[in-house]
């Protein structure tokens, strides 16, 4: 395995300086954020779809410093009714990485209205009452399975093998059944970006999660949550206030090790194993109290205690 992080987890920080952290922190690779829900601060999509010179610079840098690029991070809401920009902005990542010869782009699955005239997302997550599955036939057999039809042609089209969806809330690929059902009608270019703090506060298990996947792992989040069980025994799961206020919230993403300690994460790293998966651990800081910096090294730290790296090597005697 190897480890690096998520370029906005430092996203206050110049490109130059994003890259001097990454050589000072040890890691291996940097994945970087294109749009959607970011700024995308070290990335000008459109200057680089544009450009193959920016392109090859981009690149040159990461050589330079002995590092790779992990992955290029689309996250957003594709499906966003009546508005295509985020959706484009995924397509367009797809086209910039064939270009540079970046075979993995992360993204989410987006999450559409719940009926063709509705103007906001919709996000069922109950059997009841009965319109409720009005609503998800509409969103998966007439916006969901269309979109990622066309999507993932064009990621043969460019040379992009992988498109890691995070399995995230207020999306409609969320779990592992909704990432199968997905993947079985559009085939394996979509597989998952398995990343355990979603699950934690969604209630699943990441452990049990890795080996449900097996081979549709494509890309892992190394990113952590702490449930607020005081305040969970009240409230539920079900938490919609804002994220900068830790204590009044049931979860809450942090550093990691503050939700889960080096005994989980060591767990959840063989468990990956047992699965078949041996690529990237990408560190997404988003914890709100700790400084930036020093949450990923401490990340950076506690990961580098328990990833496996090295191949085995072990072998049954002749006896």
């Amino acid at each position: 395995m190897k480890l690096g992080f998520v370029s906005d987890s430092l996203g206050t920080k110049t490109f130059d300086e994003l890259i001097a952290c990454a050589v000072e922190l040890g890691v291996s690779g940097i994945e970087i954020n294109t749009g959607g829900w970011s700024t995308a601060p070290h990335f000008d999509l459109q200057t680089m779809l544009k450009s193959t010179e920016k392109q090859d610079s981009f690149k040159q840098t990461f050589i330079d410093n002995n590092l790779e690029i992990i992955s290029l991070n689309a996250n957003g809401n594709p499906l966003y009714p009546h508005n295509t920009t985020q959706g484009e902005c995924l397509h367009d990542t797809i086209r910039v990485a064939g270009e540079m010869g970046i075979k993995t782009v992360c993204a989410m699955s987006g999450l559409p209205a719940g009926a063709p005239n509705d103007s906001m997302p919709n996000w069922i997550v109950s059997s009841w009452p009965p319109e409720t599955q009005t609503i998800l036939e509409y969103q998966w057999n007439e916006v969901l399975f269309p979109y990622w039809e066309k999507t993932v042609a064009l990621a043969k089209e460019c040379g992009v093998e992988k498109i890691a969806l995070e399995l995230h809330g207020n999306q409609l690929v969320y779990n592992v059944p909704s990432l199968h059902k997905l993947r079985n009608e559009v085939g394996p270019i979509v597989g998952a970006n398995l990343d355990p703090s979603h699950l934690f506060w969604m209630g699943a298990d990441p452990l049990v999660a890795a080996e449900a996947l097996g081979e549709a792992i494509y890309h892992v989040h190394a990113k952590d949550a702490m449930l607020n069980a005081p305040v969970q025994a009240t409230t539920s799961l079900l938490e919609n206030g804002t994220l900068m206020d830790i204590p009044a919230r049931s979860w809450s993403y942090v550093t990691l090790g503050f939700g889960h300690g080096a005994q989980w994460w060591s767990q959840f790293c063989y468990r990956l194993k047992m699965a078949g998966y041996d690529g990237w651990l990408s560190i997404e800081h988003e914890d709100v109290l700790l400084n930036s910096y020093e949450g990923l090294q401490k990340s950076v730290a506690l990961m580098d205690s328990v990833m496996p790296v090295a191949e085995s090597d072990f072998k049954l005697q002749d006896i």
